[in-house]
């Protein structure tokens, strides 16, 4: 049915805002080719091989989407008629595989994305009738198929998503504090911050602990995508080989017995650390990651230097913004103080705050954290 051999896939993937170019970089390392950034998103090709690749290794994108099909669009008829031939929907939806719709975008005959997505719906629905006589079902959480539609003016694409949940989520995180940081974030900070596996990482505001979890199945070699369910295991051109093989290249690159440095992170709520605990168990990394329970006031570092990564409320979703005006001012007395020889990098969702650490910024990266505009700073600690 399908030709495999140096198959062309067009694909989108959809990256935090920030992280645009790490992205670019890690897609380009795992094979991906005729790249092209835009704001929160990149635009690529790749082979089969280079596909299940991109989702089984890939640590920053959110999703990736499979191009299927480009259409001009003038209104709802029109919409009907060409999602009805966008593809040979006989091989790549039968009734018994359930589907959802998301639609983005808009144009001037289609305003509204939840009416739009109802007219792919209704076309593919009514051509599975005329075929079969019977139709798929919808599910929303749980869909065998994914099928998004983009509009741009007249212009629409529609695509498949690889997988039916985000991509950020690894599978160890069962307990979250009140505003997690995404594990493809952390994952991305870390990248900027030119951390590596031989380097000591604090800290010492580690919430429910997924720098530290990110940082121990980085260096690890753990494949984030190893347990994800994927979508396209269902689709007619899946080839099984090609995938087995990359599962097995992807399973080859964890090292269990690997030395990893000093991950510390110190957590003040009781609560919060025994969720980090729980977080460690469950990947794994009990005896790899150290959580101390206290205040980071009575936190002593590693002899030997390293970095330091911080997610300090905002005063935005959690805390009062006057109130943490002395938290900062203790973090940078406590920096000063304890982290001499140390590099800090911190995420700032509010520049005044930050202004009380006392401290002078040597380097920034723009970051979007859950909506809040957000800057990763670097700093320099003697």
């Amino acid at each position: 049915m399908f030709n495999n051999l140096n198959q062309e896939i067009n694909l989108v993937a959809f990256l935090p805002e920030g992280l645009e170019e790490a992205g670019a970089i890690e897609l380009k390392s795992l094979g991906a080719y005729s790249l092209k950034s835009f704001k929160c998103t990149l635009t690529c090709k790749a082979d089969l091989a280079c596909f299940y690749r991109l989702n089984l290794q890939a640590r920053l994108p959110f999703r990736f989407l499979r191009e299927i099909s480009q259409f001009l669009c003038k209104g709802k008829e029109s919409l009907y008629c060409e999602i009805q031939n966008a593809c040979a929907w006989h091989e790549w939806l039968d009734p018994s595989k359930s589907f959802r719709v998301n639609v983005s975008g808009v144009n001037n005959q289609l305003r509204h994305s939840h009416f739009t997505a109802l007219q792919v719906k209704n076309a593919i629905v009514d051509l599975q009738r005329e075929i079969w006589g019977k139709r798929s079902s919808i599910s929303i959480d749980s869909p065998d198929v994914c099928i998004h539609l983009h509009l741009h003016g007249p212009h629409a694409t529609l695509s498949l998503d690889s997988s039916a949940t985000s991509l950020h989520k690894r599978g160890y995180r069962s307990a979250m504090g009140l505003a997690p940081l995404k594990e493809n974030i952390a994952a991305g900070l870390l990248k900027l911050s030119k951390w590596n596996d031989s380097i000591n990482l604090v800290d010492p505001l580690c919430g429910s602990a997924t720098f530290l979890l990110e940082a121990a199945n980085i260096a690890r070699g753990i494949a984030p995508g190893l347990n994800k369910r994927f979508l396209f295991k269902s689709w007619p051109d899946f080839d099984i080989e090609i995938w087995k093989s990359e599962k097995s290249s992807a399973n080859s690159l964890f090292s269990p017995n690997k030395k990893l440095p000093k991950l510390i992170g110190c957590e003040e709520d009781n609560h919060i650390a025994n969720d980090a605990i729980s977080n460690i168990t469950n990947a794994g990394f009990l005896k790899e990651i150290d959580i101390r329970k206290g205040h980071f006031r009575d936190f002593e570092f590693p002899k030997s230097p390293g970095l330091i990564v911080c997610n300090p409320p905002y005063g935005k979703r959690i805390g009062n913004e006057k109130q943490l005006e002395s938290l900062y001012i203790e973090l940078g007395h406590f920096f000063k103080k304890k982290a001499s020889g140390w590099d800090l990098w911190l995420l700032s969702g509010n520049p005044r705050l930050t202004n009380f650490l006392g401290m002078k910024c040597t380097r920034r990266f723009p970051i979007s954290n859950g909506g809040i505009d957000c800057r990763w700073l670097h700093y320099e600690i003697y």
